[in-house]
């Protein structure tokens, strides 16, 4: 049965981003939606919503359909009220007294915990807080889930949680997911949208399979542009042919030929279409000082400690060498973060000694945090970079350009720019900085598909020296080749990473 029909939509900011799209979402639809970062997908969410008029087509909902809307970000009006009381909120008030059960089952079947069901919202994790506006639209009973980047501050465990809890719905129930986390997309997806400017593609299939479609689809494409092309290139010359030896010999017949086989080529050349080519969001691209030493970091059954002074975990004796690439692992709270600051603060300030870490003299830190913290709202990104980096006005605004950032971008307060160019604004810095070694915590927090496969190729290619921590499935198994779990208060060594994600039941 279908529930929404989406006929010839379209919507320009600026330019296109998407135009032409027909889609149909039926019962039992499990639909991601994969685009760049910018590149329309919260826009389509907010028509098929309702709260945002396309500038072409229409968008048909059956009759007393019920949508949920889950956007990225807590309203401010909500920053302040208790969990529970926000999810109660989202019933009709009339109906607050007599259903108030529902928010138990809600708060129950997302497992949040008894602690932390009074406490504001401002107070929570941006994973709490995003499950929060899960948990409002689950007590209304919807009949289509629009989910806007659900996994974004979410940890594995969480991830899991809510591709077992979207599993689990009716299988009637359809939804739309906009996301970047592929590993996600594959557990919960049966069709994929990739929204493109001018024609979208749409696949029965889950990401992974539908990535490698939508490939063989652009090869075709291309190869038939080439054709096209070549065929047209040689009716003009067939046509330049004609014409001189119709104009030597006086022939009219020769020269209608040669005006046919022109219309001809016209023909072609017009109606030749190039395969798509994505516009990217802005390169990513990392540099390698290179070092000597063999050795980078020495641990010595160095104490990670909580901010409040309760061990979280020891070391033992590990060894971080030139060319490890190290993925962190462990539950919420086991100490990952921590450990990242420790080594952060030895790199930097090697004469405030930290017992059981000793690090190389030659070690040039590239260091990315998850919330982006080093990059100041109130800064531009060009005095950014000029004020930190031996880099003229225009060196400065090339590069910036380089990295997704216009002009007009360039100027503008960094707490104004969206997640998508912040992470890219911070990969520029990296990259001008130079290091020798990388500690990266949660890199690819709102970077796209194509911005995570373009870090991944990086630290590749340069043979990067590394220690990260991510909840991306897809990039810890691309980049690491060394896993550490901290487990039982200790820091121990595996061979791979799939261990720690069957632990938590996050295989996919």
């Amino acid at each position: 049965m279908t529930v929404i029909n989406i006929r010839n939509l379209g919507v320009t900011l600026n330019a296109p981003l998407f135009s032409r799209l027909n889609l149909v979402v039926n019962a039992g639809d499990r639909i991601g939606l994969v685009a760049a970062n910018g590149r329309g997908k919260s826009t389509l969410l907010r028509c098929i919503a309702g709260l945002m008029e396309p500038g072409e087509g229409e968008v048909t909902r059956s009759r007393g359909l019920t949508i949920g809307y889950v956007e990225q970000e807590v309203p401010s009006m909500l920053m302040d009220t208790p969990f529970d009381a926000a999810v109660l909120e989202a019933l009709p008030v009339d109906r607050r007294a007599s259903e108030s059960w529902r928010v138990e089952m809600a708060l129950e079947s997302l497992e949040v915990p008894e602690a932390l069901r009074r406490r504001p919202l401002k107070q929570l994790s941006g994973g709490w807080q995003r499950l929060a506006l899960l948990a409002r639209v689950v007590v209304t009973e919807v009949d289509v889930l629009l989910l806007d980047e659900p996994t974004n501050h979410l940890d594995l465990a969480r991830i899991r949680q809510l591709e077992n809890w979207l599993n689990a719905l009716p299988r009637d129930l359809p939804f739309v997911i906009a996301s970047h986390d592929r590993a996600f997309l594959d557990a919960t997806t049966n069709r994929t949208v990739f929204l493109r400017p001018e024609q979208s593609q749409i696949f029965s299939l889950p990401y992974t399979r539908a990535r490698a479609a939508l490939s063989e689809v652009d090869a075709s494409d291309e190869r038939r542009y080439q054709r096209d092309v070549k065929a047209a290139q040689q009716l003009r010359q067939r046509a330049a042919k004609l014409n001189n030896i119709g104009v030597n010999s006086g022939s009219d017949l020769l020269l209608q030929k040669t005006k046919q086989l022109k219309q001809r080529a016209e023909e072609l050349e017009d109606s030749a279409k190039p395969a798509h080519l994505e516009r990217s969001a802005g390169t990513i691209k990392l540099a390698n000082r290179g070092t000597h030493a063999k050795l980078l970091i020495a641990l010595d059954d160095a104490a990670v400690a909580a901010p409040d002074g309760r061990l979280l975990f020891k070391t033992g004796k590990q060894f971080v060498c030139k060319g490890d690439r190290i993925v962190l692992l462990g539950s919420n709270g086991a100490g990952k973060t921590r450990l990242v600051a420790m080594l952060r603060q030895a790199i930097e300030n090697p004469e405030a000694m930290q017992a059981g870490i000793k690090v190389t003299q030659s070690l040039a830190l590239g260091y990315c945090g998850q919330d982006l913290a080093d990059l100041a709202d109130a800064d531009t990104p060009m005095r950014t970079i000029v004020s930190r980096f031996d880099v003229g006005d225009q060196r400065a605004r090339a590069l910036l350009a380089g990295a997704g950032l216009s002009v007009a971008m360039q100027s503008r307060p960094i707490g104004r720019l969206s997640g998508g160019q912040k992470a890219r604004l911070g990969m520029l810095l990296l990259r001008l900085a130079q290091p020798n070694f990388y500690l990266l915590d949660e890199p690819t927090n709102h970077l796209d598909i194509e911005g995570q496969e373009a870090l991944e190729d990086e630290l590749l290619e340069h043979q990067a020296s590394c220690l990260l921590v991510s909840h991306d499935r897809n990039f810890m198994r691309a980049v690491g080749n060394r896993f550490w779990l901290i487990e039982k208060k200790k820091l121990v060594e595996l061979e791979g990473p799939e261990r720690f994600f069957v632990s938590i039941g996050a295989t996919g």
